[in-house]
């Protein structure tokens, strides 16, 4: 591959826009609420007990309702992520980190369209898939159906 001028400048470009990522407000604020989650030991057990449950679900799943354990993992389980889910520094982080993935998403949209309006962006966000029947999102090469 030859280096020329152009490619240089886009990469250039593109270094550019991490760092404005990298620098903004909504990215900050996602390390400050990853910080707090890390840090909070109240919140780790939490997150500690989800993963430690997660493992005998997956283990019940195997053998559905017939496991004997099945009803006590499925109620533990639920009872975890609930208290997890309730969790500040979780909730908080959840929110930071879904604040970020948009921005990321609104970036990636606006890049796709400067190149053409027929390009598809996976977002994963229905706001953003916009012109074609499957959200524009899919990424399969038409096979959900649409005229990818």
């Amino acid at each position: 591959m030859l280096a020329t001028t152009e490619r240089v400048e886009l990469l250039e470009y593109a270094e550019q826009l991490g760092k404005m990522v990298s620098e903004s407000d909504v990215a900050e604020y996602y390390r400050l609420c990853l910080y707090k989650l890390r840090t909070s030991r109240e919140s780790q057990k939490k997150i500690s007990r989800f993963i430690k449950l997660k493992d005998q679900y997956e283990e019940v799943q195997r053998f559905g309702k017939y496991h004997p354990d099945y009803k006590s993992v499925m109620m533990e389980i639920r009872e975890a992520k609930r208290d997890m889910d309730l969790d500040d520094r979780v909730a908080e982080f959840k929110r930071a980190e879904n604040d970020l993935q948009s921005l990321l998403d609104e970036i990636s949209v606006f890049v796709g369209g400067s190149v053409s309006k027929h390009i598809k962006v996976p977002t994963g966000n229905p706001f953003f898939d916009t012109g074609s029947n499957c959200g524009g999102g899919c990424g399969s090469g038409g096979s959900c159906g649409c005229s990818a």
